[in-house]
């Protein structure tokens, strides 16, 4: 978050704000006292002015009603109108005309005009001609000073005998006023300054706790909720700084509460051997765990914002991803051409508080093993039917033939079919005795009773068995050591071992063929092999030759008397044992079948 400038600040709001408010209550204050005092000195001065001037009609009437003629004695009526003009003219009136009737100046305070006739003035017309008084106020022509202008008639009863003109500056009024306004203007200045000063000071008073709440708002936003706001009062921005740190007590236990639920989420969701996939409102991925990654083969970071649709392949099962909540699963085949691999998808939609739509959750698992199981389910019933149905259908067939009468009658066939009725139903036992062999490993109820034994005159009283009951020409080829190796084993389960690979050995050998027998010491554990120079393997089939009923050549398989469950219960038992077995081989070259065994060195038990 940018630092807020001082000219973006409240702080200067309010100093500007508190600043205007006083500058406006000074002006309406200032107008409305400039405006009364204006009026109140001219009106006073208006009056002095008036309040002289009727003192000076009231003496030129009197003189003008005892007006003596040239003959009487005393003063004439223009030496006393003179003299009462220059007694009561003084620095108010900057003119002062006494005019009579016959519009002639009979005294003023200009000497210049005595004797002077006016006949253009309107006001004084109007004064000795109708007796009307005037008042007026205008700029005097020469000075441009503004003046206040009186004309009054001087009446003897009823008859208008005279006017006094007069014209009294206001300019001092004014000035006055003048130098009142720069007062007040001087004034309004040391208080906007005052205010200014003020202002700074409530100012940082109200928007200090602001400020720290702001900070530590910041502060907050970056999930540090260590610290508090300063409470400065119990107005209502102390109050509110209260509630800001019990605001902020809340969200830290909110934010510890979400933060453990959080990692609680991100330690299952990394644990779990399921994957998670989680969409936003638009189907398009915002969450995967690693198990997802690894299943779908995509990172998080290249994933996300995509489609799941197009993630998990579904384009052309659904149009819209809502509807894959309505499917509820699917297994989506992500096999190539050399590997099975197989997903199974389970989806739940993300609801708001209104229920609407708000995203998708989908777990995803490997259902490959599951599905190999299956397969291999129902392939090992179809296989045990098959080699059950194969004997029955011969027995069956054969036994037809006996019961009819003709085949029982004839001495040469009856025998012959007894004994292939003899050799399917030993067929049939040796297949039920390995199914029930393999059940029982499977359930773990077969027990091994192992002892500590030196297996290099074991296996070469395997080898002497094979030789002496031999009917091919096959001839044996012994590499063992002479030295005693002893290993911890169950020595019918291993001598039953050795005589299914020797076997297959003895089956799969050309005539001349030669089979070999090595044993092999190594660290910790004792390598046995069989070779033969049979016909050998394909590689795409090595692998599966000790899976059940497997057979590389099935026809001739069952012409030799296999069931398919040799190698698997072999199998079986080398993992008893905790060793290894597997095969090598190479097409026309023979093959190899070795396995390990664990030597006494490592302590194990007697039974398993």
């Amino acid at each position: 978050m940018n630092q807020v400038s001082f000219f973006q600040s409240i702080r200067l709001k309010i100093i500007v704000i508190l600043s205007l408010f006083l500058l406006l209550a000074i002006q309406v204050i200032g107008s409305y006292f400039g405006q009364q005092l204006e009026t109140t000195l001219l009106a006073s001065h208006k009056d002095n002015v008036d309040e002289r001037l009727q003192v000076l009609v009231t003496n030129l009437e009197e003189a003008f009603r005892t007006e003596r003629s040239d003959d009487e004695e005393g003063p004439t009526l223009q030496e006393e109108v003179r003299d009462i003009t220059s007694r009561y003219s003084s620095d108010m009136f900057s003119e002062l005309q006494v005019i009579d009737s016959q519009f002639r100046v009979l005294g003023a305070n200009s000497i210049n005009m005595i004797g002077k006739k006016i006949s253009g003035n309107s006001s004084i017309r109007l004064a000795l001609l109708h007796g009307q008084p005037d008042k007026d106020t205008r700029r005097n022509k020469e000075s441009s000073d503004r003046v206040y202008v009186r004309t009054v008639p001087i009446m003897d009863g009823d008859v208008t005998v005279g006017a006094i003109y007069s014209e009294a500056s206001i300019e001092g009024v004014y000035n006055q006023l003048q130098e009142i306004n720069q007062i007040f203007l001087n004034g309004t200045l040391l208080a906007i300054i005052v205010s200014v000063i003020l202002g700074v000071l409530v100012a940082r008073t109200i928007t200090k706790p602001i400020t720290e709440m702001r900070r530590q708002a910041m502060v907050m936003a970056r999930g540090d909720f260590s610290r508090k706001v300063n409470v400065y009062g119990q107005d209502e921005i102390g109050q509110l700084a209260m509630t800001f740190n019990d605001m902020n007590d809340r969200l830290k236990l909110a934010n510890q509460s979400t933060e453990e639920e959080r990692r609680k989420l991100s330690t299952i969701l990394s644990k779990m051997s399921d994957g998670v996939i989680a969409t936003d409102e638009e189907g398009n991925i915002t969450v995967m765990n690693e198990p997802a990654q690894r299943l779908i083969g995509i990172t998080l970071n290249d994933a996300k914002g995509l489609p799941l649709k197009e993630v998990l392949q579904v384009e052309d099962k659904v149009v819209d991803v809502k509807e894959l909540e309505e499917i509820g699963s699917l297994t989506i085949d992500f096999s190539d051409d050399d590997q099975l691999f197989l997903i199974k998808a389970n989806f739940t939609i993300v609801q708001d508080e209104e229920g609407n739509f708000n995203g998708l959750i989908t777990v995803i698992s490997d259902v490959t093993e599951q599905e190999k199981v299956d397969r291999e389910r129902r392939e090992f019933v179809s296989n045990v039917s098959h080699e059950l149905r194969t004997p029955l259908t011969t027995m069956r067939s054969y036994l037809e033939a006996l019961t009819d009468g003709g085949a029982l009658e004839d001495k040469e066939l009856a025998p012959r079919f007894l004994q292939v009725t003899q050799d399917e139903t030993e067929r049939m036992i040796r297949l039920v005795n390995d199914l029930l062999q393999l059940s029982k490993m499977d359930h773990k109820e077969s027990t091994m009773y192992k002892k500590r034994l030196d297996i290099v005159p074991m296996f070469h009283q395997i080898l002497d068995r094979f030789e002496m009951n031999k009917t091919e020409k096959i001839y044996f080829e012994r590499k063992i050591p002479e030295e005693s190796i002893s290993v911890w084993l169950d020595q019918d389960k291993i001598t039953q071992v050795t005589d299914n690979i020797m076997s297959n050995a003895i089956k799969y050998s050309p005539e001349g063929g030669k089979i070999t027998l090595q044993l092999v010491k190594e660290p910790h554990r004792v390598r046995i092999s069989i070779s033969d120079q049979g016909l050998g393997i394909a590689r795409e089939k090595l692998d599966k030759i000790f899976d059940r009923f497997y057979r590389v050549d099935k026809a001739r398989s069952r012409e030799l008397g296999g069931t398919g469950l040799g190698l698997a219960i072999s199998k079986e038992i080398i993992e008893g044992h905790h060793g290894h077995i597997w095969a090598s081989s190479k097409e026309g070259q023979g093959t190899t079948v070795y396995f390990t065994l664990p030597l006494t060195k490592r302590k194990r038990g007697s039974k398993k």
